[in-house]
């Protein structure tokens, strides 16, 4: 496949770029600073965008099969960055014609996990305030992408935490995985790349986790 990656120098965003070549796709990684994009590989194109335009971009999501974007606030001061971002990218896939979209928030965003106890609804409510700004922020990204009309999929992981790709994670579509407090990043990116065929997951919101 032909894919677009935004958010490509973070830690999900890399992995995707890293794992996509690996499976022998062509990747667009649309970064800020290509410094920054430690990956490197045949099929691979690394594409210079400040997001501030989505003319700027156009180019960049033009005749791809799909596009994947691990954008969003790197700080809590950076809160609103995932929804104006996004914005740019929704605006360019829409005067393109591309329209799947598979792009990642966070588990608190997502319906509560049933079959959790008074610990893990305990944590979430914490998790929830001291973060209420960001998921506002990612709320607000979903609001986006529910109105876009396009084939879009939120994919709502857990606290992320950097381990090897292990395949060995639960996925619920329209949910979250009941007591999925971690997930590795590189997990969610091969959880991203198999959703993204997958017709149950278009326009769903999808709790991963371990």
């Amino acid at each position: 496949m032909k894919l677009t990656v935004f958010g490509a120098t973070g830690g999900i965003g890399q992995e995707v770029v890293r794992q996509a070549l690996g499976a022998g796709h062509q990747v667009t990684a649309v970064v800020r600073d290509p410094a920054r994009l430690s990956v490197t590989g045949e099929g691979l194109e690394v594409f210079r965008a400040d997001l501030s335009e989505p003319e700027s971009v156009r180019p960049a999501v033009a005749g791809r099969d799909a596009v994947l974007s691990g954008l969003g606030a790197r700080t809590r001061k950076d809160a609103g960055v995932a929804t104006r971002l996004t914005r740019t990218v929704l605006a360019a896939m829409r005067a393109e014609d591309v329209r799947r979209l598979l792009v990642v928030s966070a588990a608190p965003v997502g319906p509560a996990p049933q079959g959790d106890g008074a610990l893990d609804r305990a944590v979430r409510g914490i998790v929830s305030a001291v973060l209420k700004d960001t998921y506002a922020d990612l709320r607000a990204m979903e609001e986006e992408l529910a109105r876009s009309g396009l084939d879009w999929t939120v994919v709502r992981p857990p606290r992320l935490q950097d381990k090897p790709l292990s395949g060995q994670y639960r996925t619920v579509v329209g949910g979250s995985p009941a007591k999925g407090r971690f997930v590795g990043r590189a997990d969610v990116a091969h959880a991203m790349l198999a959703m993204t065929e997958d017709p149950a997951t278009v326009r769903q919101g999808v709790g991963v986790a371990y």
